[in-house]
């Protein structure tokens, strides 16, 4: 059996190369854009469930299967400045009364129990949207987020209701640094 020449490998290994490649791009733009997108977190608002720097994939496709459900965090365009995005917990649905009393979240008339991701010390306090003992209902096709470090987010307290077209995807699992990888799940779905 005659050796091929030279050039005629290296257009071989070219086209071999060129076409993984292409192969490996048109699976990445397909989950890119419908499935699944990485988000980096960007400050200390989600802070302890989330820190500063990790990188999170969002589960894209989900939200043409399914409603946004309480307890899902959330990416989506900032409000306040559509260049950003956002990662917030889902607190209030469609129809549900939210207010602040006491530092307490008050979901339906009703002390809103939040201690599977906040500790027992975290105070929620009212901000220009929603005040202290103001009681707010989350109109239809809208969604009321909060980021788990009270103190240092700006979410629905400070400029109001999320309309949920406005949501990119949830969040479902933290990919880096590695050490940290995990599984995001629903503290409200056991």
């Amino acid at each position: 059996m005659e050796e091929q020449p030279l050039h005629k490998k290296a257009v071989s290994f070219f086209s071999d190369t060129l076409q993984t490649f292409l192969i490996a791009l048109a699976v990445f733009l397909v989950i890119y854009f419908f499935i699944a997108r990485p988000f980096q977190v960007s400050g200390e608002s989600m802070y302890p469930t989330y820190q500063d720097k990790q990188y999170i994939f969002t589960n894209i496709v989900g939200l043409k299967f399914g409603p946004v459900k309480r307890g899902d965090v959330v990416v989506f365009k900032a409000p306040t400045d559509q260049s950003k995005d956002f990662i917030k917990r889902v607190v209030g649905l469609p129809g549900d009364t939210i207010s602040l009393r006491g530092g307490r979240v008050y979901l339906n008339n009703q002390e809103f129990d939040e201690i599977s991701y906040l500790t027992e010390d975290v105070r929620t306090h009212g901000e220009s949207f929603l005040k202290e003992n103001q009681i707010v209902t989350v109109p239809p096709e809208s969604v009321f987020v909060m980021g788990d470090n009270r103190p240092y987010s700006s979410d629905s307290r400070e400029w109001g209701m999320l309309m949920q077209k406005d949501i990119i995807g949830k969040s479902f699992f933290v990919y880096w640094p590695i050490a940290q990888a995990h599984v995001v799940t629903n503290p409200f779905n056991k």
